[in-house]
């Protein structure tokens, strides 16, 4: 049995994560460290060490799919683990991320109001006022936080629906942080490898 590090219990902030956006909406900006840090890694570092070790979803769904059990384990389908499936994936989390920071940016020119609700799955809107008192910060700080809850929201359930149905992992062969990771790290190593 392999020695625990501190980053095999990473799997809790994942947890933590979402309970204090849900009392707190604020604390969605947090969501921001597994957004920019696995990027990090990948251009300095040249590696996915932050995919390999340190992806609290991906310990989630490890531990919720193998340790109890709660997967089928089945075969991850071939179209699901694509080239084409994964970029084209990534291409659409990246539209809906811009269309965030877009949205963002209206209700901070005063364009558009701030509206308190999440979105999963991008289309259903759930009221989630509560975790927000109006006049805290700034409508477009607020904004950003409702927005980005609703990505790391959607993007947890769709990784426990692939993780239900199939292995454990499947979220991690479509991920579109490990598929940017995966980019950098060739970009990168390439140019290391060029004389």
């Amino acid at each position: 049995m392999r020695t625990k590090h501190w980053y095999d219990y990473l799997w809790i902030w994942s947890i933590v994560y979402f309970a204090l956006g849900f009392f707190n909406i604020l604390f969605a900006w947090l969501g921001m460290i597994d957004f920019l840090l696995p990027l990090m890694i990948a251009a300095f570092g040249g590696n996915k060490w932050f995919c390999n070790h340190m992806c609290g979803r991906g310990q989630l769904f490890h531990l919720l799919g193998s340790s109890l059990k709660c997967s089928r384990n089945k075969t991850t389908p071939g179209w699901m683990v694509s080239k084409w499936f994964r970029y084209g994936f990534l291409l659409f989390f990246l539209t809906m991320f811009g269309n965030m920071v877009f949205q963002t940016w209206l209700v901070a020119s005063g364009a558009n109001s701030l509206k308190e609700v999440i979105q999963l799955f991008w289309t259903i809107k759930v009221p989630w006022g509560w975790t927000y008192t109006a006049g805290t910060v700034t409508d477009w700080v607020a904004k950003f936080s409702f927005g980005f809850y609703s990505l790391m929201l959607t993007s947890t359930l769709i990784g426990l629906i692939v993780m239900l149905l199939y292995k454990p992992r499947s979220w991690c062969t479509f991920c579109p942080m490990g598929t940017m990771t995966q980019t950098i790290c060739k970009l990168k190593n390439k140019e290391g490898s060029t004389p």
